[in-house]
């Protein structure tokens, strides 16, 4: 489909003045609530040994209505739009309104800010030309070391069209591109083999992602991290000082840290943060902002998907909790205003607050003085999965590059490193700050009560004083 708008009521012979009749039937009387149109084409295509492992090809739509009545939302979606089926989620949603009278919130404020394209990245290139492109990055990884055993490399394309709206005739729209690159290689030496992976992203066209030398890095770092891993050592476990890598190691601020001070677990009292609002939570230099303004950003968007504006959000300064991130029902809640941070997987889901881009921004110390500051300790350059409990702030981090430091020098890299603390916590033992802040190069995917949305996080070098390790060395 080549428009790069539709009307998805215009589409489904629904005028907006009989859609908005409908929403104003279902939500009289709500506190808040919308219409939630969505259609999606999404694309991806795996390469792995040698070969097109798997192709996919999707196009969706639907709608969810959602009434909000304090605390309480009633909320239906379907797959088919069309006034039949608004009947009956409108018929379905008012329940939750029984008993209770409020008056409809305020519209969003309106925006001029558009943050990336509306074209459709699913097109270009053709599909022809994106399996020609797998095969020539299989066949340039496995050109590059004779200890490359497999490569998969993976392209994924989506495009996503939302329109919401409001009871009091208050409309927004919004398009959403969003693709992805990703390499990952096995590389082994004898019986022994290890893997190392890179990926890149955001919310534009493939373009800069697909070029010769975008594509051909990606597999070079790949293969580096694979072959870094082939030569390293059993981690130790023990308590260290750790210095954290800049960019993508910014995912377990994300996890540790960004999820406890999301609006809805500090209304219900279930973070590690509740109730510390203008309290010190983190060493001084500390500060941390969720900015879903970034153009082109893999966790960026024009407006959330209540229809709000993204903001830049600052949510610890110098040290000190100055504010979350809400979305209109925890901000309506708490008497706060919205920050632009309601999201939801699709139209089958109900927002909720969620970050956007989390990152930690700069300090004034050169990452090399960090390293060199370091007696005994570990340098985590890149994390895979990961584990938190919002409510106490505990973390497991598994690291997928790291090395020993001695004496003020990176040495031998090691594995099967495990990160082990607690969120809260450890932002007070952060002794380092680098000047380096880098964003991650456009991966992250969080989950949330089932929902996953696309992310980004980014954080500058910073050493973190007497984490726990987790190792295998025996």
């Amino acid at each position: 489909m080549s428009e790069h708008r539709i009307d998805l009521l215009a589409s489904a012979d629904l005028s907006e003045e009989r859609a908005l009749a409908l929403t104003k039937d279902a939500l009289a009387g709500a506190d808040d609530g919308e219409l939630y149109l969505e259609y999606t084409q999404s694309e991806g295509l795996v390469f792995d040994n040698g070969r097109l492992k798997s192709t996919s090809f999707d196009s969706t739509q639907g709608f969810g209505l959602r009434a909000v009545a304090g605390e309480a939302s009633g909320y239906a979606h379907s797959g088919e739009i069309s006034e039949g089926a608004l009947r009956r989620a409108a018929d379905a949603v008012k329940s939750v309104q029984s008993g209770h009278s409020g008056t409809y919130a305020a519209a969003p404020a309106r925006t001029n800010q558009k943050l990336y394209t509306d074209e459709n990245p699913i097109g270009s290139p053709t599909f022809e030309e994106k399996v020609h492109l797998l095969q020539q990055v299989d066949a340039y990884a496995r050109a590059k070391d004779p200890r490359v055993k497999q490569v998969t490399v993976s392209i994924v394309g989506n495009w996503k069209t939302v329109d919401i709206l409001r009871a009091d005739g208050h409309r927004v729209r919004d398009v959403r591109p969003l693709v992805r690159f990703n390499v990952s290689i096995v590389a082994g030496d004898g019986d022994k083999q290890e893997s190392g992976s890179f990926g890149m992203g955001g919310r534009e066209g493939f373009g800069e992602f697909i070029a010769e030398t975008s594509w051909q890095q990606a597999v070079d770092e790949a293969l580096r991290q694979a072959l870094v891993n082939l030569d390293a050592i059993p981690a130790p476990a023990g308590t260290f000082d750790v210095v954290l890598g800049s960019g993508w190691p910014g995912i377990l601020l994300h996890e540790a840290v960004g999820h406890g001070l999301e609006g809805d677990f500090n209304r219900k009292k279930t973070s590690a943060f509740a109730g510390l609002m203008g309290e010190r939570v983190a060493a001084k230099g500390v500060t941390i902002v969720d900015d879903g303004t970034i153009a082109n950003r893999r966790g960026s968007l024009s407006v959330d998907d209540e229809g709000t504006p993204t903001n830049r959000t600052t949510l610890i300064e110098d040290g000190i909790l100055v504010g979350y991130m809400q979305d209109r029902q925890n901000a309506r809640l708490m008497g706060v205003e919205p920050t632009g941070n309601g999201r939801r997987e699709s139209f089958e889901h109900q927002p909720m607050p969620r970050m956007t881009n989390t990152i930690m921004e700069n300090g004034d110390k050169d990452p090399q003085e960090i390293i060199e500051s370091v007696k005994d300790g570990i340098y985590a350059v890149s994390f895979g999965g990961g584990q938190v409990d919002i409510t106490s702030g505990k973390f497991v981090f598994s690291c997928t590059e790291a090395y020993k430091v001695e004496n003020g020098k990176v040495g031998a890299p090691i594995k099967g490193a495990m990160l082990i603390g607690n969120g809260p916590d450890a932002l007070t033992r952060v002794a380092m700050i680098g000047n380096d802040m880098k964003l991650d190069p456009g991966i992250g995917t969080c989950g949330k009560a089932g929902q996953g949305v696309p992310v980004g996080v980014g954080q500058p070098s910073m050493r973190i004083n007497a984490m726990t390790v987790g190792g295998t060395a025996t």
